[in-house]
């Protein structure tokens, strides 16, 4: 009977840490002999996952597929790769600054483990001959009308920093799009990870490259982190170079050369601002760290970055506590970090800014807490972001001072 419980307990540990086990393997941190057992089942579906990718490219390629334009501006927004490159603050700037410009614009956004309708109200509408339901609102451009739950933790850290613009999320982009217009009279639309998004066609496509880990193994899934193929960089109009440090990297950007010799590259970073009292108006300085012990927690693609940024501003992190991109914090879980937070000794608990939008207002933690506000910087190339800008906010703007050409060559394909 014991033999019996123990084994039951060895399990039940194994069936909890597979999940982040398999993810190692996924981003080859694991070397051990049954990582290389479990490599080989997943390279072989990484091989049929790639065909498929391809035939899908080919069929639109050929038109055999149709995309829609929609007769505005279609900006696109992505990677290759799945999660952790820094998207949401990108579209957050270029929405910001193209706003600002005078140009009314519209995120769209798939709003992932967002609360879709219930399956059986979908089946339903098919019976009846029912009208689609239009896209969420999660904003109209003068107020957010819907929580994370419901609306998605980007859309809405989205909405909730961008007043002036309409954030929307559906599936379906293009009836989105669509609505988008109708109703709001926009003129340009932000299309939100949307680089595998191909029913609707982009005049400019931003492609971010997490400097980083710029593409994995150059495995597809779900061997590797890739969504398509590394030759698909040819697709972008502009670069983007995330999570820089400034120093350039003459390897990266003549692999990428390789496929997209057109292209522009910016590099950006990701810089904290300050801190944030979570539900709450308190602001802090960012030296409001040094020499403090804190309780870090986040539920992110690439956490150790977030932490990183701690321990560059002087904390000492006595206490941490990972979760998988996207997680939905029971009460339970975080009972759970308070209490080890306390019992580490922190001084206060930080998060992140998209985990910050899922801890409910009337969470109280026994330690103050605060999200890291972090904002895109421009490193280098910021008059060729700045020519982004001025080209869709002004057409008639002269393409040949920043060299256009050769871009307006590479969105034609």
């Amino acid at each position: 009977m014991r033999k019996y419980k123990r084994f039951r307990v060895k399990l039940r540990n194994f069936l909890n840490e597979l999940p982040e086990y398999l993810i190692d393997v996924v981003y080859d941190r694991r070397k051990d002999g049954f990582a290389r057992i479990i490599a080989y089942p997943l390279t072989f579906f990484s091989w049929l996952f790639s065909g498929i990718v391809r035939l899908r490219y080919l069929l639109y390629e050929k038109r055999i597929l149709q995309n829609n334009p929609l007769g505005c501006l279609v900006v696109v927004v992505g990677n290759l790769t799945v999660g952790g490159t820094g998207k949401t603050p990108v579209v957050e700037k270029f929405a910001r600054v193209l706003n600002e410009n005078g140009r009314k614009v519209a995120i769209l956004s798939r709003g992932y483990k967002s609360k879709s309708e219930p399956f059986y109200k979908k089946w339903l509408r098919l019976i009846t001959h029912s009208d689609e339901i239009p896209p969420k609102i999660v904003s109209d451009g003068k107020s957010v009308l819907l929580d994370s739950e419901v609306a998605g933790d980007e859309p809405f850290m989205l909405a909730k920093n961008l007043p002036g613009v309409v954030v929307l999320v559906d599936p379906n982009r293009v009836k989105a799009g669509k609505f988008a217009i109708r109703k709001f009279g926009v003129d340009t639309l932000i299309l939100d990870d949307g680089m595998q998004y191909l029913p609707l066609k982009g005049r400019l496509n931003l492609l971010l490259v997490d400097k980083n880990n710029p593409f994995g193994n150059h495995h597809l899934l779900p061997r590797g982190i890739l969504r398509e193929p590394v030759k698909h960089l040819r697709r972008a109009s502009y670069i983007f170079l995330t999570k820089s440090d400034g120093n350039r990297t003459p390897e990266l950007e003549s692999f990428i050369r390789t496929y997209n010799p057109c292209a522009e590259i910016i590099e950006c970073a990701h810089k904290p601002r300050y801190l944030q009292e979570v539900n709450g108006t308190k602001i802090l300085p960012l030296d409001a760290l040094q020499g403090k012990k804190v309780a870090a927690f986040s539920g992110i693609a690439v956490p150790e970055s977030f932490e990183k940024f701690l321990q560059d501003f002087g904390a000492e992190i006595v206490y941490k506590k990972r979760f998988f991109d996207h997680h939905r914090f029971s009460d339970l879980e975080l009972e759970f970090v308070f209490e080890n937070s306390e019992r580490a000794g922190a001084e206060f608990i930080v998060t992140t800014e998209k985990d910050a939008v899922r801890i409910e207002p009337q969470i109280r933690a026994n330690r103050p807490l605060y999200y890291l506000r972090l904002e895109i910087e421009i490193i280098s190339g910021e008059n060729d972001f700045k020519a982004a800008v001025e080209r869709i906010c002004f057409p008639s703007w002269d393409p040949q001072a920043f060299t256009g050409q050769k871009r307006d060559a590479v969105n034609e394909n």
